[in-house]
């Protein structure tokens, strides 16, 4: 179960990280 945890983390917070790096790109455009 941790494992499970663990990799469900580390996608949900790579998913933001993209998320969040492209409302950057569009407020600097």
């Amino acid at each position: 179960m941790s494992s499970v945890v663990k990799k469900r983390r580390k996608k949900m917070r790579k998913h933001k990280y993209k998320k969040m790096r492209r409302k950057n790109r569009h407020k600097k455009k």
